[in-house]
């Protein structure tokens, strides 16, 4: 399931085209939505190829089989792949059907497909797994994520091949990462129609619009803080990211100011320059201090306030 932390990476992206001009939405709402929408159909795509690849020692078991002249490997292709429990968790999940009834095949998918596999067929965590009499649930995992993190993500041809079908892979590609992980550790359990949950979506909104509408109000907390600093000088990725926490610690009720904190400082070390997480912190800190000291952290909604 998609994260908050997630959400917040998209909120931060959509709210930087807005500011640099990048790419000025006549409905940014809109567009947010269908950034979050990308996000699913780009997860889905590479939980597919996942399952492609490790199908895949079926077909070619029938391809080499049906040989003019099959040689003694060509009768024996091992296929315990196929069988491999993790594989079907996902595909027995009702959510993965569904998505299975759309079109998920791009032109050049097969090729890709085989040309993973074949990464796989020689590599020696496949030799070990298949010589293996036991199957063992710990094994079938890691070769799913084997042929995740160390076939498909390492290779820059398969790279561009998702960049031309996905144009947020750039922007989502350490997400995808993260959510791929998790997802193979517990396959199926996700709702692949809805991996951006009705709570989710309201946050990304309500974050978002808070920005917008108290935007500037938190720049007029933040530049008392900056010293010696002048704000026009600051990255634009940290001012939006110090604005967000701003918004965050003043405006949404659920979420306690540590976690609002800590987490604006991990995404300024991870989108922005070296030293933003440490300067993101401290005005963060600061403003935080200085609100509770004042008795003006009500965590209400802006729009409810009277």
């Amino acid at each position: 399931m998609i994260s908050r932390r997630n959400i917040r990476v998209k909120v931060m992206q959509e709210l930087y085209a807005q500011q640099s001009g990048q790419g000025v939405a006549a409905n940014p709402l809109k567009n947010l939505n269908n950034q979050l929408e990308q996000c699913r159909e780009l997860f889905v795509y590479l939980l597919y190829f996942i399952t492609e690849v490790a199908r895949y020692s079926e077909t070619d078991a029938k391809l080499r089989a049906n040989r003019n002249l099959p040689s003694f490997e060509d009768r024996n292709v091992n296929t315990k792949m196929a069988g491999n429990e993790t594989l079907w968790a996902i595909m027995e999940n009702t959510s993965f059907k569904k998505e299975l009834s759309r079109t998920l095949n791009f032109t050049d998918t097969a090729e890709w497909v085989k040309k993973i596999y074949n990464q796989l067929q020689v590599s020696d965590i496949y030799k070990k797994y298949i010589l293996q009499n036991s199957r063992e649930k710990k094994d079938d995992k890691e070769l799913l994520v084997f042929i995740f993190t160390n076939l498909m993500l390492p290779s820059e041809n398969f790279i561009e091949h998702l960049e031309e079908h996905f144009p947020n892979w750039d922007d989502d590609g350490e997400m995808m990462d993260q959510l791929m992980i998790n997802y193979l550790q517990k396959p199926g359990t996700y709702n692949l129609q809805n991996l951006i949950d009705d709570e989710k979506a309201k946050f990304a909104r309500d974050l978002f619009l808070t920005v917008t509408d108290k935007g500037a109000y938190a720049i007029e907390l933040i530049k008392p803080k900056l010293k010696n600093w002048d704000s026009e000088r600051i990255a634009v990725l940290d001012m939006i990211l110090m604005q967000m926490g701003v918004c965050e610690l003043l405006y949404f009720e659920t979420i306690p100011p540590k976690v609002t904190i800590n987490e604006y400082i991990d995404l300024a070390k991870e989108y922005s320059t070296p030293q933003s997480g440490q300067f993101v912190n401290g005005i963060l800190d600061s403003i935080h201090k200085e609100l509770v000291a004042e008795n003006k952290i009500h965590k209400i909604d802006f729009r409810r306030k009277p």
